[in-house]
């Protein structure tokens, strides 16, 4: 599976909970991506656990294609924020 977690609100709520997750999910063979609204030249995450998506204000689902979303505002998946 290809795993989209979103980072502000998601990750940053509980990052103990997340990290475990991921070293799981990826040991099971999964993909785990950090998929942030965030832009990588202004706002970059340094200590993130798996690789990072910025999609700069884009939808996310326009810039990583995922077969699951964990995201605290979904609106955001489908929805740029220009």
């Amino acid at each position: 599976m290809r795993i989209a977690l979103d980072y502000d609100k998601t990750y940053t709520a509980d990052n103990v909970l997340w990290d475990a997750f991921i070293t799981l999910a990826k040991s099971r063979g999964h993909e785990v991506r950090i998929v942030t609204m965030r832009n990588e030249n202004t706002e970059s995450i340094n200590s993130a656990p798996a690789p990072v998506i910025y999609t700069a204000r884009v939808a996310k689902a326009k810039c990583y294609k995922a077969d699951i979303w964990i995201d605290d505002n979904p609106a955001w998946i489908c929805q740029d924020a220009l």
